[in-house]
């Protein structure tokens, strides 16, 4: 017989329950701002109540377009807790790209804060049928979201949720197209705490330093084991190196997550100035894969405790455990608990230990689907002979007889020149080398030759010698990987996460006819 049906509380249980065990003790510092676990919950709740409030029924879609605030971290996780799906939309992305979201998500209500409300104006997107709820000033049509909240009873309880449910839609990169709306579920988005808490070694008393937009998949993985735990939650305006380093030490930050740009500007900041950074047990670098140089230097100057994260929103992971980042510099890690990964090859076979292809994946992080694409649902499935359903990540790598895996290149940013596979990374992995260069991303250009050739897109440190930098590279890469040009850069495009926008370089050199290097 069976006496007890098996249940995982979820986030809402989570956060009721670091109310009552944890009432005073801070769960999230934004500067002035503050709040304990019971004032957290409180807020939770009254936020729950003003989207019933407005008529919102539970599943409906809460768009979120603020800049980091305490304010920003209630209107998300009181549309979960109160069983609606919050759609976190990144603030830097274009008013075209916003408008696509609002459409696609089919958003019932908007919080946005300051001049973002002002963005959604300007997209006409407030027709009537969409609750609008501004933090700050906005112009007609528009209710307070602060005075709303205050209206509401701080004690209202929170619905059961089904675990199948939405929890919430984030939007892709947009890297290499039009972003797509990722869907997870509450039951999955508990196992993203729990599994990723695990590997990146949270405990009770964790100390988060978030310093990425709330809307990024990698805010919440921090902001989702921090819940799990009981910690406290930092929530910085925005990224600058040297205020990270003090806040680092004024506040004993023990967590943090960064991407590869953040980590280099931090490694600069901290060669000029000594800091105290001893209390970090756990910093997070993802979002690009990390290269071996800025890995090695980072766990000598900033501390030993970085682990590299590779992984999808989508729902894959890798995690480099502590120790192995020294061994296998190049590497981005193993499986995290509870992954599958093979690669596979161009026909779909599986390849061998070390031989490259796409990565594929499967476990319980993996998101619902895509939202509203049933056609980038099916090209993004690999099925196995045993029926299940395996995610493809559009990425190359080889995993290695211990399980290491290492990220080749992108699948879409992957030229073919003369017939031949070509992978920018191992062209980027020698430019990156020479001692006037910052920064490079390389793409393939048309070619009559050979259809495409490389191209090297360079952030140099001054005036650069493009042609001596192309011979350079050229006597040190393969035949096939010679580069036909070097173009210096003030920057490259990149998203919030830091990811290296390579569409756009294509776009840019698109009608640019390259000889043969």
């Amino acid at each position: 017989m069976t006496w007890f049906t098996a249940t995982e509380p979820l986030l809402h249980d989570h956060v009721a329950q670091n109310a009552a065990s944890r009432a005073d003790q801070w769960a999230c510092v934004c500067g002035d701002d503050r709040r304990t676990w019971r004032e957290l919950d409180e807020s939770l709740r009254r936020a729950a109540s003003a989207y019933e409030s407005l008529g919102l029924n539970r599943g409906d879609r809460v768009a979120i377009l603020m800049d980091n605030s305490i304010d920003m971290l209630v209107a998300m996780l009181g549309a979960v807790c109160g069983g609606y799906v919050v759609v976190p939309l990144n603030t830097s992305v274009a008013d075209d790209a916003i408008r696509r979201m609002l459409l696609d998500s089919s958003a019932r209500a908007v919080v946005a804060s300051g001049e973002h409300a002002a963005r959604i104006e300007q997209l006409k997107f407030v027709d009537g049928t969409t609750q609008c709820l501004a933090v700050g000033e906005a112009g007609p049509g528009w209710q307070n979201f602060s005075a709303l909240l205050d209206a509401q009873p701080d004690d209202t309880a929170f619905p059961d949720i089904s675990p199948g449910a939405d929890c919430n839609i984030i939007f892709s990169s947009g890297t290499t197209g039009h972003p797509k709306g990722i869907v997870h579920t509450h039951a999955c988005r508990m196992a993203w705490a729990h599994d990723l808490g695990l590997a990146l070694r949270y405990r009770p008393g964790a100390r988060t330093l978030a310093t990425l937009g709330l809307y990024s998949n990698i805010s919440w993985v921090m902001l989702l084991a921090t819940v799990l735990c009981g910690g406290t939650l930092f929530i910085a305006r925005g990224f600058d190196s040297r205020r990270s380093l003090r806040r680092i030490a004024d506040e004993r930050i023990t967590h943090m997550a960064i991407v590869p740009v953040q980590l280099r500007r931090l490694l600069e900041t901290v060669s000029r100035e000594k800091t105290d950074l001893a209390s970090l047990e756990s910093v997070m670098c993802c979002g690009a894969p990390l290269e071996s140089t800025s890995k090695l230097a980072a766990l000598s100057e900033l501390t030993p405790n970085l682990i590299e994260l590779y992984g999808l929103t989508e729902g894959l992971i890798t995690i480099q455990d502590l120790g192995d980042a020294a061994r296998y510099p190049e590497s981005v890690g193993r499986a995290a608990p509870g992954q599958l990964l093979k690669v596979l090859r161009d026909d779909d076979s599986e390849a061998c230990v070390d031989e490259p292809g796409e990565i594929v994946g499967l476990g319980r992080l993996m998101m619902s689907g895509y939202l509203n694409r049933d056609d980038a649902n099916a090209e993004s499935t690999w099925t196995d002979a045993n029926g299940r359903r395996w995610l493809r990540t559009g990425d190359i790598g080889r995993i290695d007889a211990l399980g290491n895996v290492y990220i080749v290149d992108r699948k879409k940013d992957m030229i073919i020149s003369g017939g031949q596979n070509v992978f920018p990374a191992d062209i980027e992995a020698v430019v990156c080398k020479h001692h006037d260069v910052i920064e490079v991303a390389v793409i393939g250009v048309p070619s009559e030759r050979w259809g495409e050739t490389p191209l090297a897109i360079v952030v140099g440190d001054g005036a650069l010698d493009a042609a001596a930098l192309k011979d350079w590279t050229n006597e040190r890469v393969g035949r096939q990987q010679r580069i036909s040009g070097v173009r210096q850069v003030e920057a490259l495009p990149r998203n919030a996460n830091g990811k290296v926008l390579k569409r756009k370089l294509r776009a840019e050199f698109a009608n640019v006819l390259f000889e043969e290097a």
